[in-house]
């Protein structure tokens, strides 16, 4: 990863290298040859000379965006000096703008100083027209707003499967990019093809735009899991690769523990600051349950009208006729309560002591599980605690890792007896960089959260969803079966029902195609 030192080195070298390959072409534009030396400023009287906006310069310090636009400035600058055709063109990219050099010190190319930015061709108007396109939507996808789709049902009822979000990147403050060079406006792989869509030659160091508002207890929060190093979402190679934070896979969780909180839960049932955890109002938490039937009435079907629900209903024991089904609100399982057939039931718990050796910390020490779990502590930016050989485990990939080698930082921890090490020092407390939050899903048995890998640092966070676009249901058969238009255009967050803008969405997009067609008729006339 690039230090701010690293940084500085290579935009010494750039400015260099930008120099010795346009000192002359400056001159031939009636600048002065120091010119093409002075950072920022070059680049200024660089977009004087083609010919194009002053603000552009901001597009060439922003990553990613400026990946885009270095291959087009290589391109005008050549057209700017008469160098107009396909070859052109294409030596000017693939030569990562040496070709410069070539016009530079090789030709006596004139300036062409009244040179029409319009494109000449129809190709050249729309290579133009799409390039400004993707430049447009990789802004607003790196730090405005962000689609997402809801691939599993770890927050059933809040969000459900094959609902496509609209994710606010300004809320906690959008992060730049840490890998710059990269494929715009996609994830860790190029769709289709399956290669990496991303360059670690060049890792910045983790920045943040200033946030409106920080991450709330209960919020839904959008982040990139922090235990992910397989190379694509659902690859089942068994290979493991190092992963950039923000090309890591991205998850969504609600926020049940936010920074400086003590953390347990007992039953089932989270416990912060030993007060249980109050949920929003369009929170549904939904647990395991046994179903003991009686009669012969009480069947699989039955189960299915009462609930409406057929994925992951099994035998708990079949000969006592005892159903295990996933998922289920405290609502429902009190409707199925009162099911004639149905003698009791009751929420599958884990029982105290219990050891799930999946469960974080992962040392094979604490005797938790899914249901019993802590009491820990979420560490807060700023605050210390002691490091002893209880905490170790607790606080051991944060400092290792979070606020160690994805910083940069060599901090390796080691345990003797009761004494901590870091880098073989001796070493009793330790004083936390950055904020972490605790981050479940309301389908208690059905969600990989926080309690398998832990705390989820802030250097992680992608956004905030904020609005539900779309919503598809996959079990449904036709078209405008699978639209939950109950669901579309609506917020994520609030209290009470869903209400749907939908209607008003429609209203205004037939306004405005009304408004275009009848400008444009008048103009005719």
């Amino acid at each position: 990863m690039l230090t701010l030192i690293d940084l500085l080195l290579l935009t010494i070298i750039i400015q260099v290298i930008h120099f010795l390959g346009t000192w002359k072409l400056y001159k031939r534009a009636g600048r002065e040859a120091w010119e093409a030396a002075i950072p920022i400023y070059n680049a200024i009287v660089l977009l004087k000379i083609i010919n194009r906006p002053w603000w552009w310069i901001f597009l060439l310090f922003i990553p990613v965006i400026n990946v885009i636009m270095f291959p087009v400035i290589w391109v005008e600058t050549a057209r700017s000096f008469g160098k107009n055709s396909t070859l052109d063109t294409f030596l000017s990219i693939f030569t990562l703008g040496f070709y410069n050099y070539y016009l530079n010190y090789l030709t006596t190319c004139q300036y062409l100083g009244n040179r029409s930015i319009k494109a000449t061709t129809k190709t050249g108007e729309f290579v133009s027209s799409v390039i400004f396109a993707v430049v447009a939507a990789t802004i607003v996808h790196t730090y405005v707003m962000q689609p997402f789709t809801i691939p599993t049902s770890s927050l059933e009822k809040s969000l459900l499967v094959g609902d496509f979000l609209f994710v606010s990147k300004f809320h906690y403050g959008a992060r730049v990019p840490k890998t710059p060079i990269s494929f715009p406006m996609v994830h860790d792989s190029i769709p289709g093809v399956g290669i990496k869509s991303y360059s670690s030659s060049v890792e910045l160091p983790l920045m943040r735009l200033p946030a409106i508002t920080e991450i709330e207890r209960n919020d839904i929060v959008v982040f990139n899991w922090p235990v992910d190093t397989v190379r694509m979402f659902g690859d089942n190679s068994g290979k493991y690769y190092h992963k950039p934070i923000d090309k890591k896979s991205n998850y969504v969780k609600r926020t049940v523990g936010v920074p400086g909180d003590s953390l347990e839960i007992i039953d089932g049932k989270i416990h912060i600051n030993s007060s249980p955890l109050e949920l929003p109002e369009r929170a549904k938490p939904q647990y395991s349950y046994i179903v003991q039937g009686k009669g012969q009435g009480f069947n699989l079907r039955s189960l299915v009208e009462i609930y409406n629900i057929t994925d992951g209903i099994a035998w708990f024991n079949k000969s006592k006729r005892q159903y295990l089904i996933p998922a289920v609100t405290e609502a429902s399982a009190k409707k199925l309560e009162n099911h004639p057939n149905v003698e009791w039931i009751k929420r599958k718990v884990d029982p105290k002591g219990e050891k799930d050796l999946k469960i974080f910390p992962n040392n094979k020490k604490v005797n938790w599980n899914r249901d019993q779990f802590g009491p820990i502590y979420i560490p807060e930016k700023g605050k210390t605690v002691k490091l002893d050989a209880e905490s170790f485990s607790l606080y051991r990939r944060v400092i290792e890792v979070y606020e160690g080698s994805e910083l940069g930082k060599q901090q390796k921890l080691s345990i003797k007896g009761n004494q901590v090490y870091m880098n073989d020092e001796p070493i009793d407390n330790y004083t936390f960089k950055q904020n972490y939050y605790f981050m479940m899903g309301d389908n208690r048995h059905n969600s990989e959260d926080s309690r398998f890998w832990g705390y989820v640092p802030m250097s992680h966070v992608v956004g905030k969803p904020v609005f539900i676009w779309l919503s598809l249901d996959g079990n449904a058969s036709g078209l405008f079966e699978k639209l939950r238009l109950d669901r579309m255009f609506t917020t994520v967050a609030g209290e009470g029902e869903r209400v749907s803008y939908l209607q008003y969405f429609l209203i205004a997009l037939v306004l405005w195609f009304g408004f275009r067609y009848f400008s444009k008729k008048r103009k005719k006339g």
